[in-house]
């Protein structure tokens, strides 16, 4: 039954290529814009005052978020936008350590460090946490997307293409734009949902509401409260925990404007998160197994446990600003500030060596259960003024924008407590240093480091006809701690008829490596062959990264280039198709771990530094993306009611070019680059993706039906193909979402409905062989199954 639903729905979509009287879609959320007369709003990616999105030389694409808020059954961002633009992907992990704990998101296949985020035009911070082990965004740092709150959000708005020229570093796949709410009036949700397993038991309810300040000034006050269980696909009987985190915590933003006269006004926003986060790490072994008395005590856990990776993140993002008129000039000074905080407590655990210790002293062999392991922070100022002026007697018109940015940015890391991290017995007497499931930071660890950025930039749009528009930009930025950087920007459109519409970029892009990538550092035990060896990754700049001559991190450099096209013929139907080419060099890699085995001459110096083994971040790699962006939609009458379709598409392919290793570690470039990790880079995410979705309104019913495709994976195992074991394929998947929606007035909606309906899961693996030692790692759509979902809305 699911294949025939799929193949007829499938069979409409192939209809809407043939005939656009019948099925299509367009860039998303635009399709509501429709209803109503044209708003004109700042858009990414664009200066120029009242502009609109489908003006732009760039592909955007504009998605209103209000009915995800009002009857979606994702109740977090990061999975509200990845079940709506195809270029936009985000996991849950698991087993993956501290990556459990905040889903990571890209766009286009590339890293999560490399799409920048703002809000409401501002830059965001990012998180502090560096992806490592287990980890599809290995290596990388990226935006924290579920620290915002879906009710506090007018729209998003994801600019498909290259913009460092414009906004700085981050923007080699293309920017996301939130923008917050500030209307007047009050609402509320509450929903509920869980897998179909009966698990993972979800309660998030959110309010929003905004006042009146003074005359014509508005306070949008939004509050959420989230609180996720666990859920568990381990077989029954394996003491293993897969699935999702347990999330619970409050957030609450605020968002405003006060006019001072004309055109001037006083905008702010402030928002703060406080999120307990707790992941279940690899289960220990009881009695009889080899765990004892390495990672466990017969006397505590006699039948084993289950490590819980608890972390405490504190997130808070606050604008102040202020928008004035100089003659004809429109200015823009502000100060944004952004700091994330993640502070571990591991539970449920012991430290085997202090259990050992007791143990050989007489005792019953008892360690603590719960350890402070430290943590991170990472803060980030941005001051702006931009200053623009569109003038109408230059061709057709041209805006000029010019302005500059000072940035600071601060990194630390807490050591935890010594139990967290000390061999208590001594090295090689039983028991492994640390608390098991996530060793603490040590003393030597510890960070605080700064950095400053200054930045100018120009930005032209002409108008040069009435069918040719044209876009520069060049921006300058210089760092404190690397250097200095220049990139541009030329884009422009081309209206070849009434209904089609031409467009392409060439840009040059950059990211500069982040201070948690230069200054991260951990070491902890690992017993390679029943020998225990310190295992530390290395800080750039520090002992054991300049005795193995790894050079200072840069930045990476790219090239942009994008062609595409937008077809509108008439009021209900629409298309465009983007292709792209993103050529990264220098990217920022965590290496392979080096050691007497696999680089003899650099093991004798890790020895007398007194590391068994040791890996670096360092600029490697040179990748090539290619790819489609698709996306139609088509209005239509049915029966009594109005069918809107909508199909988005994505296809992307990340290749490495070249290794380029530095001259200390020329001929180890498979060590510093291994197979397995190198298709984590190039296939992290789906290489297609693809979305259709049916929304049919008759009264006060809306039902929407939507089927989410992805494409296959190839992922490495721990073994490697040179051991005999073959790479892990995850074949094409394709999961679908239902739900209904009942208006009982203008003012209470209720929604029913479910996500992965069928119950679909990815392709079965060894589990010897996967990261999270099960059948299966988080790729495409998660690992949990089917999940049902209610959400009550009300207006008030």
């Amino acid at each position: 039954m699911r294949r025939a639903v799929l193949l007829a729905l499938y069979g409409a979509s192939g209809m809407a290529a043939m005939f656009p009287a019948v099925v299509s879609a367009q860039t998303a959320g635009a399709d509501k814009a429709q209803d109503a007369p044209m708003q004109t709003m700042t858009i990414v990616g664009s200066r120029r005052v009242n502009s609109s999105a489908t003006e732009t030389p760039l592909p955007v694409d504009f998605i209103a978020v209000n009915k995800a808020a009002e009857q979606g059954g994702q109740f977090d961002l990061a999975q509200t936008l990845a079940n709506i633009s195809p270029s936009f992907n985000s996991t849950r992990q698991t087993g993956a350590d501290g990556a459990d704990l905040v889903d990571s998101a890209a766009l286009r296949g590339l890293g999560s460090d490399q799409t920048l985020v703002l809000v409401n035009g501002k830059r965001r911070h990012t998180v502090s946490l560096v992806n490592l082990f287990g980890a599809r965004n290995r290596g990388n740092t990226g935006t924290d997307m579920n620290a915002i709150p879906v009710m506090a959000i007018s729209n998003v708005q994801v600019l498909r293409d290259g913009a460092a020229a414009q906004y700085g570093s981050d923007a080699i796949a293309g920017v996301i734009d939130i923008t917050l709410k500030k209307t007047l009036g009050c609402e509320a949700t509450f929903g509920y949902s869980q897998y179909s397993a009966g698990d993972g038991k979800n309660y998030a309810p959110a309010a929003y509401c905004g006042v009146k300040i003074g005359e014509s000034g508005v306070l949008g006050i939004t509050a959420e409260y989230t609180d996720r269980g666990r859920s568990n696909r381990a077989d029954p009987g394996n003491p293993r925990t897969i699935g999702d985190t347990k999330v619970t915590g409050p957030t609450v933003y605020l968002n405003g404007e006060v006019p001072n006269g004309g055109t001037d006004k006083f905008y702010f926003t402030l928002g703060n998160q406080q999120r307990h986060a707790s992941s279940a790490a690899w289960a220990r072994g009881g009695i009889g197994s080899d765990d004892i008395p390495s990672r466990n005590s017969a006397a505590m856990y006699p039948n084993g446990f289950v490590p819980y990776i608890n972390g405490d993140i504190n997130d808070i993002y606050g604008t102040a600003g202020y928008r004035w008129s100089i003659g004809e000039w429109r200015a823009d000074l502000s100060q944004t500030y952004g700091y994330n905080e993640l502070k571990y407590n591991i539970s449920n655990t012991l430290n085997a060596s202090i259990a050992n210790k007791d143990l050989l002293a007489g005792g019953k062999g008892i360690s603590p259960t719960s350890f402070d392991a430290g943590g991170f922070s990472f803060s980030q100022a941005t001051t702006n003024l931009d200053f623009s002026r569109f003038f109408d007697g230059f061709m057709q018109g041209v805006n000029v924008a010019f302005g500059g940015e000072y940035r600071r940015e601060n990194y630390k890391i807490f050591a935890g407590e010594p139990g967290s991290y000390i061999d208590a017995d001594g090295v090689g007497f039983g028991g492994n240093a640390g608390s098991q499931g996530f060793p603490g930071f040590q003393p030597g660890d510890r960070t605080d480091r700064s950095r400053s950025s200054v930045a100018a930039y120009l930005d032209i749009e002409t108008d040069v006809t009435n069918r040719l528009k044209v876009q520069t930009a060049v921006r300058g930025e210089h760092y404190s701690d690397f250097g200095s950087t220049l990139t541009g920007k030329l884009a422009g459109s081309y209206k070849a008829t009434d209904t089609v519409n031409l467009r392409g970029s060439l840009s040059t892009g950059f990211r500069a490596p982040s201070l948690q990538q230069v200054y991260f550092s951990s070491t902890f035990t690992d017993f390679i062959s029943g020998v225990p060896m310190d295992v530390v990754l290395a800080p750039n700049g520090g002992a054991v990264a300049n005795a193995a001559g790894i050079p200072k991190l840069k930045e990476e450099k790219s090239k942009n280039y994008t062609f595409g096209l937008t077809y509108k013929p008439n009021n209900v139907f629409s298309m465009t198709a983007d292709l792209y080419r993103i050529d990264i060099s220098d990217r920022i890699v965590l290496s392979g771990r080096f050691d007497a085995t696999n680089y003899p001459a650099l093991g004798a110096t890790l020895s007398a530094l007194g590391v068994g083994q040791a890996q670096f971040f360092v600029n490697s790699i040179n990748t090539k993306t290619q790819g489609l962006d698709l996306t139609a939609s088509h209005k239509t009458a049915l029966g009594a009611g109005k069918l809107t379709t909508y199909l988005g598409f994505n296809y992307s392919k990340t290749e490495v070019t070249k290794v380029q290793a530095p001259p200390s570690l020329r001929g180890y470039e498979d060590v510093l680059l291994s197979e397995r990790e190198r298709l984590f880079i190039e296939q992290g995410g789906p290489r297609m993706k693809g979305t259709l979705t049916f929304d049919y309104e008759q009264g006060p019913w809306t039902n929407e039906f939507k089927i989410i495709h992805y494409g296959s994976q190839t992922l490495g195992t721990f073994s490697g193909t040179a051991a005999g074991v073959p790479n892990a394929y995850y074949s094409p998947k394709t999961s679908a979402d239902f739900a209904i929606t009942y208006a009982f007035n203008d003012t209470t909606k209720l929604t029913v409905g479910g996500n992965n309906i069928f119950n679909v899961k990815p392709t079965r693996q060894d589990p010897n062989e996967t990261d999270n030692g099960f059948y299966y790692d988080s790729v495409q759509f998660g690992l949990n199954g089917a999940s049902y979902f209610v959400k009550l809305w009300k207006k008030f």
